[in-house]
């Protein structure tokens, strides 16, 4: 049978570092960064369908979620401020991001590929924007967690990060906030 390298390169996503720029206390792969966001989008997903009469597949927004950063196995991290500083370098980056998946899921048996691409290009917009979101909640969660320890450095991104959560006009949004933001900011015994 042939061999297949989609989820040996899957499994090198442990090796891709976030927040390449700035001095971090804890380091963080897009490996946990994936997880964590599938997380919270399937609780973004959830709430919206508990209280806010939604209608939308949590398990599909989580898997979505879980392939979300795959391109950057090809493509390496790209800080933010660089990948939106401008309107063509947004869509270059778009494009990248495309080609990038793309030659990922050709590394997988034909028969599979449609599936995978339904995840890892998901043309459901509104899934698209929950997974935003909860990457979103992901980066501000990680500021915090390094103030927590004391780290300065992530001061900035942690007020714009929290900035652009409040602009969101999600209930869904409002609600994860309201209810489990704050206990990132405690110690474990506090959590107890």
């Amino acid at each position: 049978a042939m061999n297949h390298a989609f989820f040996a390169m899957m499994s090198r996503m442990k090796y891709i570092e976030r927040w390449g720029l700035m001095r971090n206390t804890k380091q963080e792969n897009i490996q946990e960064h994936s997880l964590q966001t599938a997380m919270l989008a399937h609780a973004l997903a959830v709430i919206r369908n508990k209280l806010f009469g939604g209608d939308i597949d949590a398990e599909r927004t989580a898997a979505v979620a879980m392939f979300h950063e795959a391109s950057e196995i090809i493509t390496g991290d790209l800080a933010t401020p660089i990948k939106y500083y401008n309107p063509e370098i947004k869509k270059a980056y778009k494009e990248l991001e495309n080609i990038a998946c793309r030659r990922l899921i050709d590394m997988l048996p034909p028969e599979l590929q449609a599936v995978y691409s339904e995840y890892m290009l998901c043309p459901d917009e509104e899934i698209n924007k929950i997974v935003k979101w909860a990457d979103k909640l992901c980066a501000y969660f990680k500021c915090v967690e390094e103030l927590n320890l004391g780290n300065t450095e992530f001061a900035s991104a942690e007020k714009s990060i929290l900035r652009e959560i409040e602009g969101i006009d999600a209930p869904e949004v409002k609600y994860f906030m309201e209810h489990f933001a704050a206990s990132f900011k405690l110690n474990l015994d506090q959590m107890g």
